[in-house]
């Protein structure tokens, strides 16, 4: 079967044995290299992918979109402004909501919430909160029966379970005989949530008339949460609703509260995207290594094919090709293990915390509570291509190098 001269030898100088034990070591440590920079990058952008698609799902999934709120007072008739919000392109879903910072007792241990009346039949279209219930039903809450739901691990901060009792205060004080004192009021516990992230131990939910009557609503609400199909639309949307509210409201996107940590996750996930791209610098550079040593071992062969007529293209050729193929090979090697670590890595790190017994992402401290990867095949194809360029033009100055071999000179000591 006929193959092009360079194609030819370089394959065959890329499966023989070499005399220089050292340059067959070095061309191992170089495709070592790649393996390992290709695979680890993959890896970490697969991570970083899954931390954004928790940030996505878990924390946008219980704080709102978007908000339209009251500046001062209450939203009364606010269920003709939902509808007409609504009607929006993009806007999914609307439910009115009350919301306060309080604190939890219970037991002597105290804590502080941030704490929503909601309306439970309408909650699970602007939430997931539904979907993560551990214990007890969202929709079984029943007005003025003062019942309340915490996160996990604030009931675990608490020490309290679902039938317990805590108590509500809010640093709205009021004024009796007796003194000063704190707005108070008793809640049962009826329910818990979890969503992995540190939202358990930082939300609480009521029902929306029973915020009422502890906040002393007395006809409307304090705003409406709005859920939109498109979390990136969120910011133009609020500009379209800001000409349909009245005048004494406030619209909000999720950007205010939670922009930065989404932005900060992205940024992370570019510069350590460029720092272990050095990895494969460091593997490209003994590439480097491997070819000139190669030349300088190949003068002789150089020499011996430039008198029978080979062109100085071919020759460089040559060790494109036997260059090519080193990073080729590495490149293959470490997507195929890349890939398959990326996909495994949940289960993987799942099974070492259990054999460790180690709890590596504590929700206390971090707001997920298991190591996310998401792999996306367009980061694979970047890695992939980025890796072969690099590699490819690891090969340029080899093969230059080796095409300058003058053939009376190299077989002078031959």
């Amino acid at each position: 079967m006929f193959r092009p001269l360079p194609l030819f030898i370089g394959l065959r100088y890329t499966r023989a044995k070499r005399r220089n034990h050292f340059i067959s070591f070095i061309s191992a440590v170089s495709v070592l290299g790649l393996v390992l920079g290709v695979m680890t990058l993959i890896v970490v952008l697969s991570v970083m992918n899954g931390f954004d698609r928790e940030l996505r799902q878990r924390i946008l999934g219980m704080v709102p979109h978007a908000t339209v709120t009251a500046v001062s007072g209450e939203l009364e008739n606010w269920q003709e402004l939902g509808r007409t919000l609504q009607s929006l392109p993009g806007v999914e879903a609307v439910a009115p909501f009350i919301n306060a910072q309080a604190m939890l007792t219970s037991a002597g241990q105290v804590q502080g919430v941030m704490l929503y009346g909601i309306d439970p039949a309408q909650e699970g279209q602007v939430s997931i909160l539904p979907q993560h219930m551990v214990e007890g039903c969202l929709e079984c809450m029943k007005s003025g029966g003062f019942e309340i739901v915490l996160g996990e691990l604030l009931a675990r901060a608490l020490h309290v379970t679902p039938g317990d009792s805590v108590v509500l205060v809010l640093p709205d004080a009021s004024v009796n005989p007796a003194g000063l004192f704190p707005r108070m009021k008793r809640f049962r516990v009826t329910g818990l949530f979890s969503v992995g992230a540190d939202l358990d131990g930082s939300m609480a939910f009521i029902h929306i008339d029973d915020a009422a009557r502890v906040m002393r609503y007395e006809k409307g609400v304090e705003g409406i949460r709005l859920r939109v199909a498109d979390l990136f639309q969120a910011p133009a949307l609020m500009h379209q609703a800001a000409r349909l509210v009245p005048d004494h409201c406030r619209v909000s996107d999720w950007t205010w509260s939670q922009g930065r940590l989404f932005q900060a996750i992205r940024m992370e996930k570019n510069m350590v995207g460029l720092l272990l791209t050095l990895i494969i610098v460091v593997a490209v550079f003994n590439i480097v290594s491997t070819l000139v040593m190669t030349v300088t071992d190949k003068k002789g062969d150089i020499a011996i094919l430039r008198t029978l007529g080979a062109t100085t293209s071919s020759i460089m050729g040559v060790f494109m090709v036997q260059g090519g193929i080193i990073g080729l090979a590495g490149t293959l090697v470490g997507t195929l293990l890349g890939v398959l670590l990326a996909w495994n890595l949940p289960a993987a790190v799942e099974l070492l915390e259990q054999l460790a017994g180690i709890r590596f992402l504590d929700p206390s401290v971090y707001f997920v509570s298991s190591l996310p990867s998401q792999l996306r095949w367009s980061d694979v194809s970047q890695v992939c291509v980025g890796s072969l360029l690099a590699s490819f033009v690891a090969t340029l100055y080899p093969a230059w190098r080796a095409a300058q071999t003058q053939p009376a000179e190299a077989l002078r000591y031959e």
